[in-house]
């Protein structure tokens, strides 16, 4: 028997739909390599086609994409185009900007939580720029229906409160607008920072020229800075320009996702045997790489091989940590701080009760039904360790575990299994979202 496991990290959701649109985008025809097959790509590769590109099979996991020349096309009054994000947050927040950016008619919708999940500020800084919305539901969430003769660009101001989503849909449909755009950070907060990073690494790539400025106060003037060296950002602080541009076709190829190996990492630091994670960059900008920081702190020894990272057992203990930067990653750390002793603090993630499922309750409710305490705050949760290896899990026989309809609670209850509990779940298909192949590879960890 190996004296480890390995295992292959999934190819990134967030750079495999942004991968897809600026391919979608361009003009001619792009060869995408190592896309994530979930059901959350296949709502961004369907928009795209019907929106007016062609996507191709071009072998295991890779896609030929023929662009539709910057212009994406929708419906008439009478006949939107049909945009069906189910519940692909990402799909629906960062294709509204884009399809905003071309002309036609558009219709919105989604399933699941998706019609109370909030749209409302990126919808009004697209009317500022043009376009016309129309709620069917709750005013600012979908369903809702764009009609646009393309956006003029120009200066505008988006808060990242809700989602960083907002503004990566901007940026990408900003190359797009007539007079480029200038958009300075408003609101009161800023969450997810990491994730902008990825979407001005998808400008680059596709030849979309920008530049990022940044002050230190309101009265002070506006610097260009170097975007790789951010790791946050503060309203009122930070803009960004992008010209009107073309998107540039080619070869690209997806990293391996953070987010979604965090499980498989975690089961490295929690299991009975090491694992190694293969696929994964260290220099990613993906936010979910704080993974390895966080377990680091609880304890955790990993090692970087030439062949990816490898996670050892070890005796962990609770932290208290900000994970504004990196809410993908908490129902994951909550699984972890239940196996190990001490208590652990999330804190900053206020905007996970507005995900797939409340973020916060999901994983808090879940945990208690393993015998673990749990206190809920308005900005996170305290999770009081079971004593290491979780010897101290109790649950009733038979217990039912529910993934509340979201595919990261149903991968962070499965390390529960690692200290023995048998886990149930109602709907375990729900990873299909992000890694349908989640229960095949987790075989190998069992």
């Amino acid at each position: 028997m190996n004296a480890f496991v390995t295992l292959q990290a999934p190819a990134s959701k967030s750079v495999s739909h942004r991968m897809l649109i600026g391919a979608a985008l361009a003009s001619g025809t792009s060869v995408v390599e190592h896309v994530l097959e979930s059901k959350d790509l296949e709502r961004t590769r369907a928009l795209l086609c019907a929106a007016g590109a062609e996507i191709r099979p071009a072998g295991p996991g890779a896609y030929a994409v023929s662009g539709m020349d910057g212009l994406p096309s929708g419906g008439t009054e009478k006949a939107p185009l049909d945009c069906d994000v189910h519940e692909s947050g990402t799909t629906c927040r960062i294709l509204t900007a884009v399809l905003a950016a071309g002309r036609g008619v558009f219709r919105v919708h989604g399933a699941g939580r998706m019609h109370q999940r909030p749209i409302g500020a990126l919808a009004a800084v697209l009317e500022g720029l043009g376009a016309r919305i129309r709620y069917e539901g709750e005013p600012g969430c979908p369903p809702l229906v764009l009609s646009t003769d393309g956006l003029k660009g120009g200066e505008s101001v988006i808060g990242l409160d809700e989602s960083s989503q907002y503004l990566s849909g901007l940026l990408l449909a900003a190359p797009l607008m007539a007079e480029g755009l200038r958009i300075t950070l408003g609101g009161s907060r800023v969450v997810s920072w990491p994730y902008v990073g990825l979407t001005l690494q998808t400008l680059e790539d596709f030849g979309v020229p920008f530049r990022v400025e940044t002050r230190e106060d309101a009265s002070s003037s506006w610097k260009e800075a170097d975007w790789r060296t951010l790791s946050g950002a503060y309203p009122g602080r930070l803009c960004f320009h992008v010209p009107h541009a073309a998107y540039r076709a080619g070869r690209y190829a997806v990293e391996g996702d953070w987010s979604g190996a965090s499980y498989l990492l975690a089961a490295g630091a929690v299991g009975r045997r090491p694992v190694l994670v293969r696929g994964l960059r260290a220099d990613s900008l993906q936010g979910d790489r704080a993974m390895l920081d966080i377990l680091r702190a609880m304890g955790a020894a990993y090692a970087w091989r030439d062949d990816g990272v490898l996670v050892s057992p070890s005796a962990l203990h609770g932290v208290d940590v900000d994970m504004g930067a990196c809410p993908d990653l908490v129902p994951t750390v909550a699984a972890v701080a239940a196996l190990a002793s001490g208590v652990t603090r999330v804190r900053n993630v206020a905007h996970l009760r507005l995900k797939e499922s409340d973020r916060i309750a999901a994983p808090a409710g879940e945990l208690r039904k393993a015998g673990v305490r749990v206190d809920e705050h308005e900005d996170g949760m305290t999770v009081y360790g079971t004593g290491g290896s979780g010897a101290g899990l109790q649950a009733a026989p038979g217990t039912l575990f529910s993934a509340h309809g979201d595919h990261r609670i149903a991968m962070s209850l499965a390390l529960l299994e690692l200290a023995g509990m048998e886990v149930r779940l109602d709907d375990p298909a729900v990873v299909r979202k992000s890694f349908p192949d989640f229960w095949q590879v987790w075989e190998a960890v069992r």
